[in-house]
């Protein structure tokens, strides 16, 4: 009864607000948009739109169809892809979801490699989910999701890349460097004072919150949010705030000696904050062989830079 057609005329009449400019993006007329929407409308026997002088507004019915729409829409958009990678004789599309900002440089290199090896996969990476990496891999709108995260599911299975340790960065003349420097770890006090430069993740998936600072009931003074990693480290050296990142990126960065990068790093308290980096996919898709070589090359780059 809901047919393809009416999933993606739903969503462009939510995206664009009016029958015109959604008739333009889906390139039928006007009359062939309303004329569909009232048959469907007919054969659900319920309203999906409201007007509301020349705009629509999704009635309940309608939300609901739209929600259907964004998790469908996508799984459909990757078949087709899939069936044209095998009709043009490519071996298919790795759709990487990714959930670790400080893995840029590592996934850098292992899609650079892993090309190499199979140039007639396609790769797609995204970064950007509309709930979470797990429920996008769930509904199938990735193949792979790269995670420092183990969230027990009996349909994924989680491939250990690498282990390692987050410690604290900060600038080689920090007050932080120099009161720190015989034991060469910081405890969660110490930073109740300090700017806290994070990644835009939400507070209860922020480690250095939930394993260092709040089980020591500690808040640091200031949260402030950085994408772009080299931004986030530049402004560590220049003293306006300290992060956290995995050893061996801060390793990298603190051997990176210019006139502007002079930085240390300082272990999280007696214990630290260990970590491991996953490879999520459904059980049923670690056979597939461009996903067993994925898993191999980034196995490989971790252990190099790792």
């Amino acid at each position: 009864m809901i047919e393809h057609s009416h999933l993606r005329i739903l969503q462009a009449l939510a995206q664009h607000g009016t029958l015109t400019k959604a008739a333009n993006a889906l390139y039928l007329s006007q009359s062939a948009l309303s004329h569909q929407i009232r048959y469907l409308e007919k054969k659900l026997e319920v309203n999906l739109w409201q007007k509301e002088g020349r705009l629509l507004r999704l009635t309940q019915a309608g939300e609901l169809l739209l929600q259907v729409a964004q998790q469908v829409l996508p799984v459909l958009q990757q078949a087709e892809e899939t069936l044209k990678a095998y009709g043009e004789g490519r071996q298919g599309i790795l759709r990487i979801g990714v959930e670790c900002y400080p893995c840029s440089r590592w996934l850098n290199g292992v899609v650079g490699n892993f090309l190499q090896e199979l140039p007639d996969v396609e790769i797609d990476i995204i970064n950007k989910f509309q709930f979470s990496g797990l429920e996008g891999l769930l509904n199938h709108h990735i193949d792979v999701l790269v995670t420092p995260d183990f969230e027990k599911n009996p349909k994924i299975h989680y491939e250990s890349i690498a282990e390692y340790d987050l410690v604290l960065l900060v600038s080689a003349n920090h007050e932080l460097a120099h009161s720190c420097k015989t034991s060469q770890r910081v405890n969660a006090e110490q930073l109740a004072k300090e700017t806290l430069l994070t990644f835009p993740v939400p507070l209860e998936r922020m480690d250095v919150m939930t394993h260092f600072l709040t089980p020591a009931c500690v808040k640091p003074a200031k949260l402030k949010e950085i994408e772009s990693i080299d931004l986030m480290v530049q402004m560590v050296s220049l003293k306006r705030g300290v992060c956290i990142l995995p050893e061996w990126l801060a390793s990298y960065y603190c051997k990176r000696k210019t006139a502007q990068l002079k930085l240390t790093t300082l272990a999280l308290g007696n214990k630290g904050i260990h970590k491991e980096l996953f490879l999520a996919m459904h059980h049923v898709d670690r056979d597939i062989p461009y996903i067993k070589q994925f898993i191999e090359v980034g196995k490989k780059a971790a252990k190099d830079l790792f």
